[in-house]
């Protein structure tokens, strides 16, 4: 649907949070008008009620991801089917029912337990502020094929992770540099680099507000299903220390994010923390 130039002004305006849902509602609330394009009256008119009536609007969870069902263009890994499943597991937990139980007054957006897929470490749906978040992962690995130095791997590495031994004919991995972006791997063509594994890194208790602070990296890289596992915990945790209301980031301390780390982190794949 067309947006007027000040429309669109308008909508990005909106918390980064909850723009999404507002531009979607704005659009349905035009359609039912009969307007075909969106301009800066409906958005003040759906931004209006959709403010006054948030707690409508709150389901107990909220997930998101950089580029929605289509994915992102630089994605290290296709995360669609664990998107799907955790909103599965978000909605089975009823956690809805738990903040109406425990929260006086009403309920607002930032009451909500938050999940983010990101699919490259640009992390553009910013998972490092999020209740957990998680990022796509391709670990490159060094084949016997011959290198032919072309420096393609070099050129794409943002981190500078990736150098040649000119002398041995390979390139060389630096593990605390790499992001696992899976670029080099994409870019060899000889086949010296190529992705070792994928899977997702995870973080977490992250959060903004008055007292913001980054996620915290789990060390490792895990599977679909060690993900859904580690996110089964952080609700079940969050379901036993949040008795008011409270972001289970507001609540997860260091020797809470130590005793996640021991019982879900893998010795030695340990990456580099998120960047921007």
């Amino acid at each position: 649907m067309k947006w007027t130039p000040e429309a669109e002004a308008a909508v990005k305006k909106v918390p980064f949070f909850v723009r999404k849902r507002v531009r979607a509602r704005v659009e349905i609330e035009a359609r039912a008008e009969g307007k075909p394009i969106v301009s800066l009256a409906e958005v003040k008119a759906t931004r209006a009620r959709y403010l006054n009536n948030m707690e409508k609007e709150i389901k107990g969870y909220r997930i998101d991801a950089c580029f929605g069902a289509g994915g992102c263009p630089n994605k290290a890994v296709d995360s669609e089917e664990l998107f799907r499943n955790l909103e599965t597991l978000l909605q089975k937990e009823g956690l809805l029912g738990l903040l109406k139980a425990r929260v006086q007054g009403p309920l607002k957006f930032h009451h909500e337990f938050s999940v983010t897929l990101a699919d490259c470490p640009n992390a553009c749906s910013r998972p490092q502020i999020k209740d957990v978040g998680i990022v796509g992962a391709a670990v490159p690995a060094v084949t016997d094929k011959p290198c032919t130095l072309c420096e393609s791997c070099v050129a794409v590495c943002k981190e500078g992770a990736v150098s040649l031994d000119t002398d041995a004919e390979q390139p060389v991995l630096d593990r605390s540099a790499c992001l696992d972006c899976g670029q080099c791997a994409a870019e060899c063509p000889s086949g010296t680099l190529v992705t070792g594994r994928t899977g997702w890194r995870v973080f977490l208790g992250g959060k903004l507000g008055r007292h913001p602070r980054l996620a915290q990296e789990l060390p490792g890289i895990f599977d679909a299903d060690e993900v859904l596992a580690i996110v089964k915990a952080c609700i079940d945790f969050y379901r036993k220390r949040s008795l008011h209301g409270e972001r289970f980031a507001a609540l997860l301390t260091q020797p809470d994010f130590e005793d996640f780390a021991e019982r879900f982190g893998k010795a030695g794949l340990i990456c580099a923390p998120l960047q921007d």
